[in-house]
Order: structure tokens, then C-alpha cells, then sequence
């Protein structure tokens, strides 16, 4: 096991990383209120998000670091980046679609059924062992996340749901457990950054040439034509793309894909909450207890034992010694 690494400090990295996911559906409502198309905005925030990722990229190498160059990854490696870019655009020119079509609750509430997607996937390939201690905060983590995004809605809310929103909701959960189960082992020769700058590139590339052929060119003008647009696409791509991007995928390698699917349900908790503040959404009690239900599964989870073993990538510089604390992902 690496002694470098501390699973209080992965799990905190992947907490953060959904929090800052949180955003995104305010972030979007805005978005579409400034005349910007879901594909539209999926285009603008990958493609903020890959410049950034980039220039991280040559940060890193300035300081030391080392490039890992396409021919020099396997075939398996070459696969598995495009399947986790692929995955990583469909699931976020679904889950845009969505918000535009049914609350932000009821999307984010068929989404998070991924974790469970993952980690009874995990446990079919032997990767990790679904114990007690994990079985049961599964359970409460799913049972406070239904509590998070319905406690509020009202009785009767999801009569009239749109089956179209909904089903899209799904579909981009079943790609973030894909997109999850092949990040954790499938190009682990690609260090956590590069990997992450190359998705967000594909997403952008494939965003935009969706957007091109469904809503026009002139659709993807509008940033460059409202500067309070090109600011919330810049933050947006910045803190709700680059860097949640970037904790997410080190968590995933850090703690394992079961541990961090559960501890992304931080990100209805935060969506939730914001939609109340700013989409005049309501938090009621049944909403707090949920809330309560997703930290308690937390700590359940960190104290359930085996943990999967961190993976380092070949990219990253292993520690000296076993007393050389590195907290790098």
C-alpha cells in the first residue's frame, strides 16, 4: 500500500471535487437565461476547462515533470482515454439537456444512481469488495440523496415530469459509471493532469461540432459577444470543469471508484442547496436529514477497512522512502 498517500486526504480531494460539480446547475440555468444552448454551453465549458488543464500542464512541466506522449501508450491505454472522453461528453450533453428540461433535483436525483452502477460493477470485476460496512453506507448515501433532492419538491412533483429530461438524466449516470470504472485502471501510465486535459480537449472538439450541427456556428458566438456571458462560461470552466475534473479523476485513483462514486453525493447536497438560494427551490426538513444521512455514510465509509491501493502513475515521481509523505495525486 503507499504510505504516501493519506484516504482522509483522497476522500477530502473528492468532496471538494462535487462540491464545485454542485455548481453547475445554477451555473447552466444562468447560462440558458443569457441565450446560451445546452450543447452550446457544454462546447465553452470543456474548452475552458482543456486551456486551463493545459496551462497546469506546462506549469508542471516547468517545474520537473515529465510528458507522456501518445504513441507511447499502449492500445489499451489509447482506448480507454477515448472511452473516458467519449463518456465524459455524452454524460455532460445529457445532464445539460436536463437541467433545461426538468428540475435541477429530479436530474441530479436520476444521475446519482451511477454510484451504485459503480460499485456493483467493481465488485463483478473483482476490483473491490463490497463488505458490510460499504454495503451499509451505500444504502444510507442513496437513501440521503433521495431524501436531498425530493425532501423539497412537494407531493405530486413528479407527476408531468418530462420522460425525455429523465431519461437523459439516466444515460449520463450509466456514462459517469463507465467514464469512473475505466478511469481507474485504464490509463494509469498518464498522469492525473494530462489525462484530464486530454478529455476536456475531446469534449470540447465533439461539444462543438454537436453544437455546429444542431444549433449553427453562430451559436457559439454568444461569449464572445456578452462579456457577463464569457464571465460565467471562464468561471464555469475554471471551477466547475478544470479543477473538479482534475480532483475528481486523482480521487478516483487515490481512494477507488467505489469510495469516490459514494462520496460524490456531496454534489446533490451542494446542487440542492443552490438551487433553493437561487431558483427559489425549497429546503425542508426531510432535505436536512438527507443531508445528515450522506455525511454520517461518509464516515461509515472511512472506517469500513481494505481500502483498493492507491495507483500512481507512471508519469508522477514515486517517494523515497516510505517516510516521504507525498500528497500529490
Amino acid at each position: 500500500m503507499d504510505h504516501g498517500r493519506s484516504p482522509l486526504l483522497g476522500s477530502l480531494t473528492v468532496a471538494v471535487s462535487a462540491s464545485l460539480f454542485g455548481l453547475l446547475g445554477v451555473l447552466s440555468r444562468q447560462a440558458y437565461e443569457l441565450g446560451l444552448t445546452p450543447f452550446a454551453f457544454v462546447a465553452w465549458r470543456a474548452g475552458v476547462g482543456a486551456v486551463a488543464s493545459g496551462l497546469f500542464i506546462v506549469w508542471g512541466l516547468r517545474r520537473g515533470g515529465s510528458l507522456v506522449r501518445w504513441s507511447s501508450l499502449d492500445r489499451r491505454a489509447r482506448a480507454s482515454l477515448a472511452v473516458a472522453a467519449l463518456m465524459g461528453t455524452t454524460l455532460n450533453l445529457a445532464m445539460f439537456l436536463a437541467f433545461a428540461r426538468i428540475p435541477i433535483a429530479v436530474a441530479l436525483l436520476c444521475f446519482y444512481l451511477y454510484p451504485a452502477l459503480v460499485a456493483g460493477a467493481s465488485a463483478v470485476l473483482g476490483w473491490e469488495r463490497l463488505d458490510r460496512g460499504r454495503i451499509v453506507a451505500l444504502a444510507i448515501a442513496i437513501g440521503g440523496m433521495v431524501a436531498v433532492v425530493l425532501g423539497g419538491t412537494g407531493a405530486g412533483a413528479a407527476i408531468g415530469l418530462d420522460p425525455l429530461g429523465v431519461g437523459l438524466s439516466l444515460s449520463a449516470g450509466v456514462s459517469q459509471a463507465i467514464f469512473v470504472l475505466v478511469s481507474r485502471r485504464g490509463y494509469r501510465t498518464v498522469p492525473t493532469d494530462q489525462a484530464m486535459g486530454l478529455i476536456l480537449a475531446g469534449a470540447a472538439v465533439i461539444a462543438g461540432a454537436v453544437t455546429v450541427a444542431v444549433d449553427g456556428a453562430l451559436a457559439l458566438r454568444g461569449p464572445l459577444l456578452d462579456p457577463q456571458l464569457l464571465g460565467l462560461v471562464v468561471f464555469t470552466g475554471l471551477f466547475a470543469a478544470a479543477i473538479p475534473s482534475f480532483l475528481f479523476l486523482a480521487g478516483i485513483r487515490w481512494i477507488g471508484a467505489v469510495r469516490a462514486g459514494i462520496l460524490m453525493l456531496f454534489e446533490p447536497l451542494v446542487g440542492v442547496a443552490l438551487a433553493a438560494a437561487f431558483l427559489a427551490e425549497t429546503v425542508g426538513p426531510v432535505q436536512l436529514a438527507g443531508g445528515l444521512a450522506i455525511l454520517a455514510a461518509a464516515v461509515i465509509l472511512q472506517r469500513s477497512g481494505s481500502p483498493e491501493t492507491a495507483i500512481r502513475p507512471a508519469g508522477e515521481p514515486e517517494p523515497m522512502d516510505a517516510t516521504v509523505t507525498q500528497t500529490r495525486p
